[in-house]
């Protein structure tokens, strides 16, 4: 069993206050969210396609459920990476801070999604590039940590 080290409790705690914030915003402002909102952006942010608000229930659903496909991405991290007896514990760590680098940023980026559409706004021309960046930065970020430690 790998111990709980500080980044994965801040990770798992910020993933548990966005899930239920969300929630409760949705529920506090329901009755504000206009009936059609922004369901589509193309890359550059720019609505395209409006849908009916119950739409944030899908979004909400997913956003709960949103951990599950990083589970084919721990089985092949994990089948990838020689874990040595030494090792071990450190490659694990390093795989469970990825998934959990990943399930903050689904979350987050969920959160802002419902939010932001339920003013109903365009996207922020930053918000691809941005998140992109955090996704793949963070993919990288944690290989070398992986390619690193085979190497020692």
């Amino acid at each position: 069993k790998l111990k709980k080290g500080g980044y994965h409790a801040a990770v798992n705690l910020i993933c548990l206050i966005l899930l239920p914030g969300s929630a409760i915003y949705l529920t506090l402002n329901w009755g504000e969210i206009p009936d059609q909102v922004p369901a589509h952006y193309n890359a550059s942010g720019i609505i395209d396609r409006w849908g009916s608000k119950s739409e944030f229930l899908i979004l909400l659903a997913l956003h709960m459920f949103g951990d599950g496909g990083n589970r084919p991405v721990s089985v092949g991290l994990e089948r990838s990476v020689r874990a040595t007896a030494k090792s071990k514990e450190r490659v694990y760590t390093i795989l469970k801070n990825t998934l959990g680098t990943s399930q903050l940023l689904l979350a987050a980026v969920f959160s802002f999604l419902m939010i932001n559409s339920s003013l109903p706004n365009a996207l922020p021309i930053w918000f691809l590039p941005f998140f992109l960046c955090l996704v793949f930065g963070s993919i990288i970020f944690f290989s070398v940590k992986l390619v690193r430690l085979d190497n020692v």
